[in-house]
């Protein structure tokens, strides 16, 4: 049994805070991690995971951090979701939206189907197959490592967080190596024609610049315990109801319904008022995003995942063949068949494998090849950053029971 190093939360945070400011530095050195779209608290994290392995594999001592913190973290990073998504911005979105909506859920379910048949072939249990599937490819980072001590607790699957995390790189790199060329292959396959001739608008358009100040970091700090607090009562209605959601759900849901409700009651002029607090939320939320991947990595044991590198090959190779698979023959047809149906399949990647950045950097890098996409980059990070994180975290509640 090797002997424990442990290390108070205090210096634990502080580590974290020195290895995200690392990980920044060696992102901006090195081109094939900005090509790449890896993270600043992904390499930084990793960098202790191999201190910590060379230790363990060294000197026969592990290392652990007192790492609490990081459960309000992930938190107020999906209360930041919430309170960010505007409903009327979705009825813009129109039918494109709700069809991509109900792609992206029909995609959810193939890809735990294979995930846990693969788990079942390797003689695994099944619901293993969940962590390499929609928690850790649809769901990203933050989904990934909010299911994983439920999967450890609850279902016994102690390298459930390993699996997650490996999963989730693999994913990330692959969504952004597809997206490009996936969209090129359409558009010659197709002989569709860019929007040279349009202006080409990135994210969304017209949005008032607000500064930021220290009253707007507060009301958004405000705003976010509110969330938290209401979140918390959420999730216990839930409980009660027999829907044993992790509690980012709930933090997700009262933002949502804050978001979409309190202002309708506020005098324009209220010195409380959201709208006030939007950047303030923004950075708040990179904050804390950053600070918990590094910290989740911190506490990773990566000498744990020798018995299950072969499920992961070939788990995550179907998995990414069957995104382009998907990609192709179904979200193209279904979307449109047109240019802008192309540059969404581009980002699908992103919905698929990655995240909502990749997705964007995806139809980016098209659009400012062939031209604007603006239905495209309405519809997909909506998609991404509202309706998927819900669906998806039905889905996987149902499908781990």
């Amino acid at each position: 049994m090797p002997h424990e190093i442990h290390i108070d939360a205090f210096t634990s945070f502080t580590i974290a805070i020195i290895l995200l400011f690392v990980g920044k530095d060696i992102t901006h050195r090195v081109a094939l991690l900005r090509k790449y779209s890896i993270p600043d608290p992904v390499v930084g994290g990793l960098i202790c995971v191999l201190a910590i392995a060379a230790i363990y594999l060294g000197f026969g001592r592990q290392v652990h951090f007192d790492l609490d913190v990081r459960n309000y973290l992930l938190l107020y990073f999906f209360a930041c979701i919430g309170l960010r998504s505007d409903v009327a911005m979705l009825r813009a979105g129109g039918k494109p939206l709700i069809i991509l909506t109900l792609l992206a859920g029909i995609f959810i379910i193939l890809q735990n189907s294979v995930g846990m048949a693969i788990a079942s072939l390797f003689g695994l249990a099944p619901k293993a197959g969940l962590m390499a599937a929609s928690i850790s490819l649809t769901g990203g980072i933050g989904t990934t490592l909010a299911w994983a001590p439920d999967f450890v607790s609850r279902l016994g699957i102690t390298n459930a967080m390993e699996i997650g995390i490996a999963s989730n790189m693999v994913g990330l790199i692959a969504a952004c190596c597809i997206g490009g060329p996936i969209a090129s292959f359409l558009l010659k396959r197709h002989r569709l024609q860019g929007n040279d001739g349009a202006a080409l608008i990135i994210g969304s358009p017209n949005q008032q610049d607000i500064p930021v100040d220290y009253y707007s970091i507060l009301r958004a700090w405000l705003w976010l315990n509110i969330a938290l607090l209401a979140g918390s009562h959420i999730t216990a209605l839930f409980n009660k109801a027999g829907l044993h959601l992790p509690d980012f759900v709930g933090a997700l849901l009262a933002g949502i319904i804050i978001r979409n409700t309190v202002p309708l009651f506020m005098p324009k002029d209220f010195v409380f008022r959201i709208s006030n607090a939007r950047k303030g939320m923004a950075i708040i939320s990179d904050i804390c995003l950053g600070m918990f991947l590094t910290m989740a990595l911190m506490d990773l044991r990566p000498w744990e995942l020798k018995g299950s590198l072969g499920f992961l090959s070939v788990v995550l190779t179907c998995q990414i063949a069957l995104a382009v698979l998907f990609t192709v023959f179904i979200v193209f047809r279904a979307m449109g068949k047109d240019y802008e149906s192309a540059v969404i399949c581009s980002g699908f990647g992103g919905i698929a494998l990655g995240s909502t950045a990749t997705a964007v950097a995806n139809m980016t890098a098209v659009s400012r090849e062939y031209g604007a996409a603006n239905r495209a980059f309405l519809v997909v990070p909506l998609v991404c950053g509202f309706a998927v994180d819900l669906i998806n975290a039905l889905v996987i509640n149902f499908m781990s029971r």
